[in-house]
């Protein structure tokens, strides 16, 4: 039986076994993270210890998570107001 709610737990107690990167430096990197997660690039690559940091802090997560939606809205095609045709 999985228990994904226990190893999330876990993992955030243990940390990750890679590197990992501080809450400074994820604050440091976090716009040309996003920036290249919306882009397609390897964000990951890019910046090792980013994606074990965000799974692991709540706060710097939250973060990534609403700068993630205002970056990616404000990138959306735009297009007819709601109720008007195209």
């Amino acid at each position: 039986m999985e228990r994904p709610d226990l190893e999330h737990a876990l993992l955030r107690l243990l940390g990750p076994g890679g590197p990992e990167l501080g809450c400074r430096e994820c604050f440091e990197e976090l716009d040309r993270y996003v920036d290249l997660e919306i882009a397609g690039g390897d964000a990951d690559a890019a910046v090792p210890g980013m994606r074990a940091h965000l799974v692991g802090c709540p706060a710097c997560r939250e973060d990534h998570e609403s700068l993630h939606a205002l970056v990616a809205g404000a990138r959306a095609p735009e297009g007819p107001a709601p109720g008007q045709a195209p």
